[in-house]
């Protein structure tokens, strides 16, 4: 399933635009909305709220996320009006028991598989796509067994698969503005992979974002992937990347 990441909102688009991506998914039948406190500095959850308040939809799940030491709710809450899941958005070895009394269901974002274990977490949020993976096989299988719904973020590793940075940031880019979020892609395993992507994609004829968006769309395990955007347009691509499913290609994708 597809999920609305909201993290531009506010930060790299401005409330007119970001209406009209939630209006856009929301009449395309995504019904998974992903937001957090840190976004923007709240002006995320500002934006979505005023979107929810306006449009007033009953089917949808609004997600959002807190940093340490988890004590904001209330202003998510004030800011939102609702929220369906509750992500601790990083470990920290001082969570609070009461966060998992407050009526909603609580999620993990970018915990490791030690850190997830022994808490009663609901779902885990983590990065994955063909360059980088914070999704381990023994992580898939504690969260099988636990009933722990998955959900991953950043299927085109923050515009690096698309190969737009391979002469340098692009100015304006997640990785200009968020520079942290380098030296996660930029290693020399990252790069193979996107190297591996270049080759499949020129031998099919499929271009970087429409193959690494469904192998990422199709992942075993997966309950919901998000996608971020700044248009329309942006939506229109992971639609057409999960109707196509070749699973040849996928595995050509990760093989060695």
């Amino acid at each position: 399933m597809i999920g609305l990441g909201c993290v531009t909102f506010g930060r790299e688009i401005n409330e007119e635009a970001a209406f009209a991506i939630m209006d856009y998914a929301y009449s395309a039948g995504i019904r998974h909305f992903d937001t957090a406190a840190a976004y923007g500095n709240g002006a995320s959850e500002k934006i979505v709220g005023r979107w929810l308040a306006s449009r007033r939809p009953s089917d949808i799940t609004i997600a959002t996320k807190l940093l340490p030491p988890f004590t904001h709710l209330s202003e998510s809450l004030e800011r939102l009006s609702r929220i369906d899941i509750l992500y601790l958005h990083r470990w920290d070895r001082n969570i609070p028991p009461e966060i998992f009394n407050q009526g909603i269901p609580i999620g993990a974002s970018n915990f490791t598989l030690e850190q997830l274990e022994n808490l009663p977490f609901q779902y885990i949020q983590n990065n994955h796509n063909l360059a980088v993976s914070e999704l381990s096989p023994e992580l898939r299988q504690h969260c099988k067994k636990n009933n722990i719904t998955i959900v991953t973020y950043s299927p085109l590793g923050a515009g690096f698969l698309t190969g737009k940075h391979q002469q340098g940031v692009q100015p304006g880019s997640r990785f200009d503005i968020m520079p942290g979020h380098q030296q996660v892609y930029f290693n020399e395993q990252a790069q193979q992979r996107l190297r591996k992507l270049q080759e499949v994609s020129a031998r099919t004829g499929h271009s970087l974002v429409h193959l690494a968006l469904a192998w990422a769309l199709h992942q075993q395990d997966v309950s919901t992937v998000l996608i971020g955007g700044r248009t329309t347009a942006h939506i229109d691509q992971a639609l057409q990347a999960l109707a196509f499913n070749d699973e040849k290609i996928f595995a050509e994708l990760i093989s060695h």
